[in-house]
C-alpha cells in the first residue's frame, strides 16, 4: 500500500482531526492532557517519512538546564527525539523509511509524539519558564482569576 495511503487511514481509523494540505503532508492534533494538543506533520518524502511535531517554544530562561534535560530524555525515546530549531523552540522528530511504513508503525510514532510531548511539557515549562509561570500566578491572584490551569506548579506559587 502506498504511505500516503497507509497515514490517511490511521489518521481516519483514529479519528484524529488533520489536514491533508498537499498530497502526503499531514498536520494532526494529538490531544493530551498536560500540553491539551500537540500538532504534528508528517511529510512523505521520496526516501523516506519526517514527523515533526512543535512541544515548547523557546525558553525564557535556563537553556542549559533545558537542553540537558532533553538530551538527556532523548537517550530513551524511541523513534523519534527532541530537536531545537533555529529560534530555539522545542520539538520532537523523526524519519521512517518508506518500506516500514505500516499502520502498527505509523501509529507507535504518533503515541510516541504523544507520550513524549504530553509527559515532557510541564518539565520543560518549569525549567525554562518559571519566572513567568510566578508572574502569572500573582497576576491572577490579584484580580481573583482562576488559577485552575497552574494547578501543576503550586509549588511555584509565590
Amino acid at each position: 500500500m502506498d504511505p500516503r495511503d497507509v497515514i490517511y487511514q490511521v489518521l481516519v481509523d483514529g479519528e484524529l482531526e488533520f489536514a491533508e494540505h498537499r498530497r502526503g503532508v499531514f498536520d494532526v492534533d494529538l490531544p493530551g492532557e498536560r500540553k491539551l494538543k500537540t500538532t504534528c506533520r508528517l511529510e512523505v518524502g521520496r526516501h523516506a517519512l519526517s514527523l515533526h511535531a512543535f512541544v515548547a517554544r523557546n525558553p525564557d530562561e535556563n537553556h542549559e538546564a533545558v537542553y540537558r534535560w532533553l538530551l538527556e530524555k532523548n537517550l530513551k525515546l524511541f523513534g523519534v527525539s527532541f530537536a531545537v530549531d533555529s529560534a530555539g523552540d522545542i520539538y520532537l522528530d523523526g524519519r521512517l523509511p518508506l518500506h516500514a511504513v505500516t499502520a502498527e508503525e505509523v501509529d507507535r510514532l504518533l503515541g510516541a509524539v504523544l507520550t513524549y510531548s504530553d509527559e515532557s511539557f510541564n518539565t520543560i515549562l518549569e525549567l525554562g519558564f518559571a519566572s513567568s509561570i510566578r508572574k502569572e500566578w500573582q497576576w491572577r491572584e490579584s484580580r481573583g482569576e482562576s488559577t485552575q490551569n497552574l494547578a501543576a506548579f503550586t509549588h511555584l506559587r509565590p
